[in-house]
């Protein structure tokens, strides 16, 4: 037997600006659409200001698990949307 954790597969990419890094990242988080988290985010200067630009990213939080006897119908039993993200045996 084996159990797949799966995990939404739905996520999507944010834009903040702020004067500071501490800013930058509350603008992103307050972006986040709820249940999903901010994974990374990459920071840069903007050139002929003080000003810090950011692009993020975030990912959903929902994951379950799905159990099936091998490999190929476990991978089967992965809804639409859905990715498989580790398998173990039992």
């Amino acid at each position: 037997m084996l159990v797949g954790v799966i995990r939404r597969d739905d996520g999507g990419q944010l834009e903040a600006e702020a004067e500071t890094q501490a800013e930058v990242r509350e603008a992103l988080e307050a972006q986040v659409p709820a249940g999903h988290v901010l994974t990374d985010a990459r920071v840069a200067m903007i050139k002929r200001s003080t000003r810090i630009s950011a692009v993020g990213r975030y990912r959903h939080t929902e994951i379950a698990e799905v159990e099936a006897d091998d490999m190929t119908a476990l991978e089967a039993k992965v809804p639409e949307g859905w990715k498989l993200m580790s398998v173990r045996a039992l």
